[in-house]
């Protein structure tokens, strides 16, 4: 009986691990597999489509594989000029900002080269890397200076780095002003994150309605200018400073918010420590705050510069991709291919697009992050 006995509290103790031992699979596996299901297949299905060209069919739809002619028709085909954009002589700006940027990249490369550990396929990916964002750059010299025209691809390169340089820089500025104990401070930090309630239409529609030199609220200061018969709609680069005017009034809570709380939450005792050694308050922020902040504002950064790549709101409303298509992102690119019917076309652009973030954002890490990390 008591062998029986011994047995059945055995078996019904293995049962009963076996059920512990399987119940987080029980329990997680299904909304896994949905999640899955909803972000890898539609994942799956546009890239069999960047490869194949759809058409709609009596009784269906026809689906053909045309392989990279999609790739091919955007970055070497008839809409090259579309994306790339048209190429001419850099000016001389364009040369110097090329020359500074080449050998800002050659120097992480060589820091690589000289620190350690490193390893060959670091090496090799950061060499990958470095002449990937090099051809990018010199794509955004040959394209917005001289007698180029841009495409969708300098152009959002230029909302992405110009939006992003701006954005911290203000962001960082009003976070140091609202980290102080001043009056009023609790009530400038409601302010100033107003624009992050607001949608994107919303910021669009004020943006374009301020910005009216005729009927806008601002119209008596823009003729005191003498701009009443200018329009920014109409120029390629008025357009695109007022597009990243929105973005940046739009966005820039959003560094302010998270670099006022990494300011507040820096220890106060180094800083009281500079302050009795007679530091200044610039030595300060550089020696102290800034290495303090530096692994918060480069997550920031790179949270941004992923969103940035899909901004498609405020060109579409503002300026609807013009004067031609001088605001136009690659993700309208991609929405305009995919109203006319392209699908395959939108979905080649889109993978495009993915590619470029991928690229952008693992420089990003490679050659800029390792570096604030090592100064922390």
């Amino acid at each position: 009986m008591k062998m029986g006995a011994t047995l059945k509290s055995r078996r019904s103790f293995s049962f009963s691990s076996w059920l512990d031992s399987i119940a987080d699979a029980l329990f997680i596996w299904p909304a896994v597999s949905i999640l899955l299901f909803f972000s890898i297949f539609p994942l799956v299905l546009s890239l069999y489509l960047s490869f194949s060209r759809l058409e709609f069919v009596r009784g269906g739809v026809n689906v053909r594989w045309v392989g990279l002619l999609n790739y091919r028709k955007v970055l070497v085909g008839s809409e090259q000029d579309h994306f790339l954009g048209q190429f001419a002589t850099p000016s001389l700006l364009g040369w110097l900002l090329f020359a500074l940027a080449t050998l800002g990249l050659l120097y992480f490369l060589v820091q690589y080269v000289r620190s350690r550990p490193r390893s060959i396929s670091g090496f090799l990916l950061r060499v990958a890397l470095t002449f990937v964002l090099t051809a990018l750059i010199g794509l955004l010299v040959t394209t917005m200076t001289g007698g180029g025209r841009p495409g969708t691809l300098p152009i959002t390169l230029f909302y992405v780095f110009a939006g992003i340089v701006t954005q911290y820089l203000i962001g960082l500025g009003l976070a140091l002003l609202a980290a102080q104990h001043l009056s009023a401070r609790r009530f400038f930090r409601v302010v100033f994150l107003l624009p992050m309630m607001i949608t994107p239409v919303g910021v669009a529609y004020m943006i374009r309605m301020m910005a009216d030199t005729s009927k806008g609220p601002f119209a008596p200061l823009w003729q005191a200018a003498g701009l009443s018969d200018w329009s920014w709609v109409t120029s390629p680069w008025g357009s695109r400073f007022v597009i990243l005017l929105g973005d940046t009034w739009q966005w820039t809570p959003f560094m302010f918010i998270v670099l006022l709380a990494a300011a507040e939450g820096q220890g106060q005792e180094p800083l009281e420590a500079a302050l009795v050694d007679g530091a200044s308050r610039f030595q300060i922020f550089r020696h102290i705050t800034l290495p303090a902040i530096l692994p918060v504002s480069t997550a920031l950064i790179l949270i941004r510069m992923i969103e940035a790549f899909k901004l498609v709101d405020l060109p579409r409303i503002m300026t609807g991709g013009g004067p031609g298509t001088a605001t136009e992102s690659i993700t309208m690119h991609s929405y305009s291919a995919w109203n006319a019917r392209d699908y395959g076309g939108s979905a080649a652009i889109a993978y495009i697009l993915l590619i470029l973030v991928t690229i952008v954002a693992t420089a990003f890490v490679n050659l800029i992050r390792q570096r604030t990390t090592e100064a922390v």
